[in-house]
């Protein structure tokens, strides 16, 4: 055999294996998981743990998959994306929902804009009435409020505040509260009614039980 006989059936091999890598390498790709914050090819809680972790400086942008970390779809990596995918994984919310939906609340037959915290209890507030919407009977307490059960426990993060008129506020876990007036106490702030003064509110709210209605 004279040297160079055997060159273009080497080349045709090169060229072959090349593609054949190349094509495994879109195919590999093209296959992401969803919510793989972490990139090791699974979703599962690590990767909840992995934007904890990049939200509290232990980890670097470079070290988790922007897109996927960006779990509830706003824009923002932040601690309510872990939320998100913990609540994913526990089955509370579905992978195609969007957990960046506004919710609404009505007082027997008035509509009310909230302005929402940005909080766990909030995040899952939103799941537990994403397809079903909540209807809670309230009771007047102390000339200052309506509280009313949820019926369910909601994540919590207590710290004694002083309320004003217009807060919504999570009590002890498993009890919504509006506020029509003011008080001191441990509570996790749900958000603020928009639009209405202390006049609108005491109107509303201090003249008897009050029904509200939570849906998205």
């Amino acid at each position: 055999m004279r040297r160079g006989e055997n060159k273009k059936p080497q080349t045709a091999v090169t060229l072959l294996l090349v593609v054949a890598m190349l094509f495994s390498h879109t195919l590999f790709t093209s296959a992401a998981v969803r919510y793989d914050v972490n990139r090791d090819g699974k979703f599962n809680i690590s990767d909840a743990t992995t934007i904890q972790k990049y939200r509290v400086g232990l980890l670097s942008e470079d070290d988790i998959d922007s897109a996927q970390a960006d779990a509830n779809r706003d824009g923002k990596i932040t601690i309510r994306d872990a939320t998100c995918i913990q609540m994913i994984l526990a089955g509370i919310l579905k992978e195609t929902d969007d957990n960046n939906e506004d919710m609404k609340i009505s007082i027997n037959d008035t509509s009310i804009d909230v302005n929402w915290e940005e909080n766990e209890a909030v995040d899952a507030l939103k799941a537990a009435v994403k397809d079903n919407p909540m209807t809670i009977n309230m009771s007047m307490y102390g000339g200052f409020e309506q509280v009313g059960s949820l019926d369910m426990s909601l994540p919590h993060n207590d710290t004694r505040i002083t309320t004003e008129p217009g807060d919504v506020i999570l009590y002890s876990g498993n009890q919504i509260v509006l506020f029509y007036g003011s008080n001191t106490w441990s509570y996790t702030r749900l958000g603020k009614i928009k639009n209405m003064n202390e006049e609108q509110l005491r109107e509303l709210l201090s003249k008897g039980n009050v029904t509200i209605t939570i849906s998205i």
